[in-house]
């Protein structure tokens, strides 16, 4: 029988055991999320101040935004101290908060991209009926799903990586507390937690990829059938920026979840980790903005504002 042990707190390895890198990916990785909480919190303000973004697409854009700080806050400060300090610990209970504030705020994004992608479907495919379909009740009911589904699948995830067992070997072979490595280095409990994070992961990720897949398939057949070009023109570009946020988060959160935990797949998950905490959430207000008229108009009338103000 194997020698289960108490466990009071975890070693983080993070990313490198290399000083002249840490010091390297701490500056970095600093920049990014200085960045992220600017952008995401700078476009909250905008879409709350600014009247021509008040729109169910905007209104989604902007809880996409506050999730995206939340996501990043719960992974980047715990690295970045880290990465300067001498011991690299997380206590057991601060390691279980934070894979539970990680699975659930992954669900609330996923399904957040799915209702987007149901936004843009109303918004296109059904354009005399939008504004009664998707009235302010419609999408408060909408947003709120994702957040009271996530956080409660999310307890239920947790508890099973509170049945993990560990034999004293508490090294995680990554820069925050997430399943596959845990399941790694434990031995006991191990095959419920296993099958339950694929089986659940495989999904909610097949369904509210379903979601966008659909809305979008529909998006298409009715954007050829247009006769304008000018139309079929603003409506990609409307979707263009949600379907390259949902290709970077869904590409990198299926290849690191959807697969058994083995010392590759950990390792590579790691790198893999480091883009979906911490460069998308940064990524994600600059690919709104930078391809969206409207909220360059936006930025534009805030700073004229701004300086008029002076």
């Amino acid at each position: 029988m194997p020698n289960f042990t108490d466990v009071a707190e975890f070693i983080l390895l993070g990313l490198t055991c290399r000083q002249e890198l840490r010091v390297l990916f701490f500056v970095v990785f600093l920049i990014v999320y200085s960045i992220t909480l600017v952008g995401n919190i700078g476009m909250i303000i905008l879409i709350r101040v600014s009247p021509q973004l008040q729109s169910p697409m905007y209104f989604f854009l902007s809880h996409l935004s506050f999730v995206d700080v939340w996501f990043s806050s719960n992974v980047t400060p715990k690295m970045l101290e880290n990465l300067i300090s001498k011991t690299k610990t997380i206590s057991y209970v601060g390691c279980l908060v934070q894979c539970y504030f990680f699975i659930a705020l992954v669900h609330v994004e996923v399904y957040i991209l799915a209702v987007m992608a149901f936004d843009r479907y109303m918004a296109i495919c059904n354009p005399l009926l939008y504004s009664s379909k998707m009235s302010r009740t419609v999408c408060v009911r909408l947003i709120s799903v994702p957040y009271v589904y996530g956080f409660s699948v999310s307890l239920i995830c947790t508890l099973w990586t509170y049945g993990l067992y560990f034999c004293g070997n508490f090294e995680i072979n990554h820069f925050y507390c997430a399943d596959p490595p845990l399941i790694k280095i434990a031995c006991g409990g191990v095959h419920i937690k296993e099958y339950t994070m694929i089986v659940i992961a495989g999904i909610n990720f097949t369904y509210s990829l379903s979601v966008v897949l659909v809305s979008y398939t529909l998006i298409v057949v009715a954007v050829l059938r247009m006769r304008s070009a000018e139309g079929r023109r603003k409506a990609f570009s409307t979707c263009g920026s949600h379907l390259t946020a949902v290709s970077m988060f869904y590409g990198t959160l299926i290849f690191m979840y959807l697969r058994r935990p083995t010392e590759e797949s950990v390792e590579q998950g790691k790198m893999v980790a480091v883009f979906y905490t911490t460069v998308i959430p940064m990524l994600n207000p600059m690919i709104y903005s930078l391809r969206n008229k409207d909220v360059k108009e936006a930025v534009n009338k805030a700073i004229a504002k701004g300086n008029l103000g002076r």
